[in-house]
């Protein structure tokens, strides 16, 4: 397994799966936050420390290998990495921006598939992320549970018995668990009823961001919805409570649809086949403007109108368009102009594939 596997291939395997309701969740994401006892936490200790830790986490490997992905864990270190490549990596969804950008002593575990992914020396020692396609919750929390006991065997924790996993941050104190669903809510836009259902969700204890999490844009209408609390509930409690939420928005996003279908059904289907003119026509476009072209022909394959596109072209789009990608395909930096040019051939090329 090398670096450029893990840059060059737009989409991860996971993501041009099909899990559960696709249509609408795109992925599911369990991130578990641990430290290490006796070391400081990355917001204090020393740069000789970062590096212990990061070796201590090498003999981990070295000494025994994790069965679930038959030993094939790829280990990225941060200051080896070029900027645009570790800026490939969080468009990808691997790594944090805060991991790319503030970590100089910081790594990342991989696995061959990049459904999971193992953050080193980020805001905390280490955070196991695991991300699966569709609606999977408790199939990712099964698999960052196992990784995480894995590493718990011979690396002993920061723990205290009555609040439980201590962490840098004190939001992530007690479980040490984010879990988060990516989710693609066009209907709930168009009819406009996301702007009073976002602050109910986050009345409940959620909080619902953009596509790449705290302070991004919700770009092409995909949201992530992730829970607040970690202290006072199990993991359990934590990713059910979550998945309640989301079977609702679920409900809500395909009446939407339902209803735009019955009282705007020319009005939708235009606003579809004009956004796929643009995609296979267009010469220059922005990364806003693709974003939200993409959502209605996402919207649009899924509700019957479309059928020469595969179901996965937002997934595979929305990552192959992004700035990192863009200029890693182009072997080198590009202008904000270059970009808009290079990102309208790559579209055109890509929807001309299922023609």
């Amino acid at each position: 397994m090398s670096l450029e596997r893990f840059i060059n291939q737009a989409v991860s395997s996971w993501m041009s799966s099909e899990g559960p309701d696709a249509d609408i969740v795109l992925s599911s994401r369990i991130r578990l936050a641990r430290n290490i006892n006796q070391y400081k936490f990355p917001i204090l200790f020393s740069n000789e420390e970062a590096k212990e830790v990061i070796q201590t986490i090498k003999n981990r490997i070295k000494e025994k290998s994790f069965s679930k992905f038959d030993g094939s864990l790829e280990m990225l270190i941060m200051d080896e990495l070029q900027p645009l490549q570790k800026r490939v990596l969080v468009e990808k969804h691997l790594i944090s921006p805060l991991l790319a950008e503030d970590s100089p002593f910081g790594a990342c575990l991989l696995s061959v598939n990049e459904e999971a992914s193992i953050m080193i020396n980020e805001e905390d020692h280490i955070r196991i992320q695991c991300l699966f396609p569709g609606f999977q919750l408790f199939e990712a929390l099964s698999l960052a549970n196992e990784i995480d006991d894995w590493f718990e065997e011979e690396i002993d924790y920061a723990f205290d018995e009555k609040v439980g996993y201590l962490t840098s941050c004190p939001t992530n104190v007690g479980t040490g668990l984010r879990a988060s669903v990516m989710m693609h809510l066009p209907g709930l836009v168009l009819t406009e009823q996301i702007s009073r259902i976002i602050p109910a969700i986050n009345q409940l204890g959620l909080v619902v961001r953009g596509i790449y999490g705290e302070g991004s844009e919700a770009l092409g209408n995909i949201f992530q919805v992730s829970n607040q609390i970690t202290l006072g509930k199990s993991e359990q409690d934590i990713v059910e409570d979550l998945k309640s939420v989301v079977d609702q928005l679920i409900t809500q996003e395909r009446s939407a649809r339902e209803a735009l279908e019955k009282t705007s059904n020319i009005q939708l289907e235009d606003r579809i086949y004009r956004s796929y003119g643009i995609l296979c026509n267009s010469r220059i476009i922005e990364t806003k403007e693709a974003a939200r072209c993409l959502s209605d022909v996402k919207l649009g394959i899924d509700m019957g109108y479309i059928n020469s596109v595969p179901k996965n072209i937002l997934n595979e789009l929305m990552i192959l368009t992004q700035p990192g990608f863009l200029q890693q395909y182009a072997g080198g930096p590009l202008r904000p102009n270059e970009r808009d040019i290079r990102r309208a051939t790559l579209i055109r090329e890509r929807m001309k594939l299922d023609k």
